[in-house]
């Protein structure tokens, strides 16, 4: 076996001719065997980042650093549990999209990975490729699973209150799932029998669709617009499911690396504790990371304008009013318990952050061979512009962390097309990007 060498371009023909790429196995030579994964991660909180006013006195509490000391930003109250990864992170000021304040604010959601324009040229659509379904498309044939998408309300919600943050390549929402169990069970028991359970239900439900489409045909009846995008909708997710149990399959007899699940409580649910909640879907990721079982994923923290269960969190911590409330709060005590909701969020990203670097891959942590993207689509009360936003990991893929970095306004699309180009992906250009942000992070001496 220490000899064995396979083509790196070995096919498996399937039936009719279709050629399915091979796994990216060990045996297909030194070159992939000890390639390291490059990996993305995209994590939304709706309703933007507390920003105070500089006449309340509190700037210590704004999300974006305020104070610089010995030549190095200073971590605001909100941000502080992110201090032991100073040198792995970056705060990015002025991120934006140019189709942000054409469009309805609360459409910020849709649009944060795509930088979508309020009227896509491509007829009969709203939006465009999201940047986590691009990242899949590069990176699905090293492992198991193309994508995960997650949020905290599951399904696609609707335009403008989307329950998902992930678009395909087609411009259409991808269902999210919620439920840490169904996680758990989607990613590590890839087993003959679930896979077959799975395709039982894709086929009942793909029957059921043929169905509809027949009776709509037999009365001669057209459905009407709302019905159409449901339709879409439903026959996207039915995709999903399909290309992501083909992906499975392809990996059945390939044993998942040995790992330690006890830690988790896959009984965590949306209604209980928010922090446990939060904190097993991260322990999810970087597991599946660590397994590498996807490079791509896209979790929803919030839903926009006061949608969905996670608006009840701020309420849940002891606060007094509900996360759309208080991003709209102007005073200075509205404005402090909104940041102290930042924080909150902040200590769960700092239990991720944790987390992959307590995961080896053969070269550095699975934080620094991953890049993560953590923001919103509105800085506060639906302002388009200064995005919060922060870039961490990637150490392994040339990001150079530790920094405030701004530089007036600056495309979203730019940052994300140097993103691609960081995970050595090689397209000449994302949405509107105009190139990519130079003397930043990702190409600092």
């Amino acid at each position: 076996m220490n000899t064995l060498q396979i083509d790196r371009r070995a096919f498996l023909r399937g039936v009719g001719g279709a050629a399915l790429a091979l796994p990216v196995l060990d045996a297909m030579g030194a070159e992939i065997a000890t390639q390291v994964p490059r990996r993305f991660c995209a994590v939304y909180t709706a309703n933007g980042m507390s920003l105070p006013k500089s006449e309340h006195g509190i700037d210590d509490w704004s999300w974006f650093p305020t104070a610089e000391s010995n030549g190095e930003f200073v971590f605001s109250k909100s941000t502080e549990p992110l201090s032991p990864f100073r040198k792995q992170l970056s705060f990015m000021g002025g991120m934006h999209h140019p189709s942000g304040p054409k469009a309805d604010p609360h459409t910020c959601s849709d649009m944060w990975l795509t930088g979508a324009p309020l009227h896509n040229p491509k007829p009969g659509t709203y939006n465009t490729t999201g940047l986590d379904q691009l990242v899949a498309q590069h990176t699905k044939q090293f492992c198991r699973q193309p994508s995960l998408v997650l949020s905290i309300d599951a399904g696609t919600g609707f335009l403008s209150r989307t329950g998902t943050i992930s678009y395909s390549l087609e411009g259409r929402p991808i269902p999210a799932e919620n439920s840490p169990r169904r996680v758990f069970d989607r990613l590590f028991r890839g087993d003959r029998a679930s896979m077959a359970e799975e395709r039982e239900k894709l086929r009942r439900r793909i029957k059921l669709v043929d169905a509809v489409a027949g009776s709509a045909r037999a009365f001669d009846k057209r459905l009407g617009k709302s019905d159409r995008e449901k339709m879409d909708q439903y026959l996207t997710s039915l995709n999903e499911v399909e290309s992501r149990l083909i992906a499975s399959e392809r990996w059945v007899d390939i044993p998942l690396k040995k790992q330690d699940y006890s830690h988790l409580n896959l009984d965590a649910t949306s209604e209980g504790e928010p922090a446990e909640y939060y904190r097993n879907m991260f322990d999810l990721i970087a597991l599946a990371f660590d397994a590498d079982i996807t490079r791509s994923v896209a979790f929803m923290l919030n839903r926009e304008d006061g949608m969905g269960i996670s608006d009840t969190f701020p309420l849940k911590l002891g606060l007094s009013k509900t996360h759309h409330q208080l991003s709209h709060a102007t005073d200075k005590e509205g404005q402090l318990q909104f940041a102290k909701y930042d924080l909150f969020l902040s200590q769960q990203l700092a239990h991720f952050f944790k987390r992959m670097n307590g995961y080896q891959d053969r070269s550095g942590t699975v934080l620094d061979n991953t890049i993560v993207l953590f923001g919103s689509g509105a800085s506060t009360t639906h302002n388009p512009l200064n995005l919060p936003t922060m870039v961490a990991g990637g150490a392994n893929m040339g990001l150079k962390h530790g920094v405030y970095w701004r530089k007036g306004e600056s495309r979203m699309a730019n940052m994300y097309l140097s993103i691609l180009r960081s995970m050595d992906i090689h397209q000449e250009s994302f949405a509107d990007s105009t190139g990519t942000l130079t003397g930043s992070i990702f190409n600092r001496a």
